[in-house]
């Protein structure tokens, strides 16, 4: 394995990213913003690598993006519905800025800022951030960590991990698009994918669920089979219009059996390259990009549109504080918050 690190300076402060490349010449580029993705290269099925992953060509625009373009939202990634969630008996008031919700940590969240990052070997790059009690009104003095381990036979294993000083509530995800076609070749919506869930949660219109976990099976919702992602993309279905395409949550069996399973299976058929994706996180939201058009110009120099790239984020359930039904998203001082998501590229013939 080959490491190759670099420092930028932005308007923001310098942002260093380290570039892990395998035997095969396919790499990952990991930045410590947000302590983010930046591009992935894999191959093809005739073995033309390809960066699949959506970025910005300057550094220091992924400080404060709209999209979370790679990045790690937090302390709570999604939705929190009017900011408000009540812990121990106290009510916390956090920031809203997703309409009348609070979304991935708030305008200040883990995403926004400058990690900490290291190599640890050859093949492993470890990012960390000291979170202060207050930081976004969220309680607590957290400790929050990202491994992230590429391997030889092009899989990243990302290990999401926390502690906390004093009660709190956390959910950490990445939020990588991809276009397995490669950036900067136009839209995913034929993409084809597969989700291991045959629930999702509907919501309200600003994206908030309702608590109820509903059966995919006759809805627009269903990729228990194949399927492409603009197939149903325009159905008359309040979910996707709410959204303007995907922007949900379904439901995982992962929770508490201590195993990865296969969440998600996307395929694009041009080019035969696959991501499959294993983690033992409660659920996945997938995004369509429904909103991408008006983000800072692409690593190939293009303005996105919508619909460019899909996000497949692994993680707790959005608004869980305020669903006692839901997985606990609840972190105390005698615990560790450790989740894993894997993401393997592989290839059909």
């Amino acid at each position: 394995m080959n490491v190759k690190i670099d420092t930028v300076a932005t308007p923001h402060g310098e942002v260093t990213t380290f570039k892990l490349t395998n035997a095969m010449g396919a790499s990952v580029t990991l930045s410590t913003v947000g302590a983010g993705i930046v591009g992935i290269e894999v191959p093809d099925r005739d073995g033309v690598l390809a960066d699949v992953t959506l970025g910005y060509r300057d550094l220091g625009e992924y400080f404060y993006d709209g999209p979370c373009a790679g990045k790690t939202p937090g302390r709570y990634a999604n939705r929190i519905a009017q900011g408000r969630f009540t812990l121990d008996g106290v009510e916390h008031h956090l920031a809203i800025n997703n309409g009348p919700n609070h979304l991935h940590g708030g305008p200040e969240g883990f995403s926004h800022k400058n990690w900490q990052g290291e190599c640890q070997g050859d093949d492993t790059v470890v990012f960390t951030l000291s979170s202060p009690d207050g930081d976004e009104n969220y309680p607590g003095n957290v400790e929050a960590r990202v491994i992230y381990t590429w391997t030889e036979d092009n899989v990243l294993k990302i290990e999401l991990w926390a502690i906390t000083d004093a009660p709190t509530v956390i959910n950490l995800t990445n939020h990588t698009y991809f276009n397995l076609a490669g950036e900067g070749s136009g839209t995913v919506l034929d993409h084809t994918l597969q989700l291991a869930a045959d629930k999702w949660l509907p919501t309200s219109d600003s994206l908030i669920p309702t608590g109820e976990m509903a059966p995919v099976a006759g809805t627009p919702m269903d990729f228990l089979e194949p399927k492409k992602l603009g197939r149903d993309i325009k159905a008359d279905f309040d979910a996707l219009r709410f959204g303007k395409g995907y922007d949900n949550c379904w439901v995982l069996d992962a929770e508490g059996t201590g195993d990865l399973i296969e969440a998600a299976e996307l395929v694009d058929e041009k080019s035969g390259r696959v991501l499959r994706v294993f983690t033992d996180q409660p659920a996945v939201q997938v995004y369509t990009g429904n909103w991408l058009a008006g983000a800072p110009v692409s690593k190939s120099g293009h303005e996105y549109q919508d619909y460019d790239g899909v996000a497949i984020e692994c993680q707790g359930m959005p608004d869980a504080p305020n669903h006692d039904n839901f997985p606990s998203q609840v972190l105390r001082p005698d615990d560790e918050y450790r989740r894993v998501i894997l993401f393997a590229f592989e290839t059909t013939n």
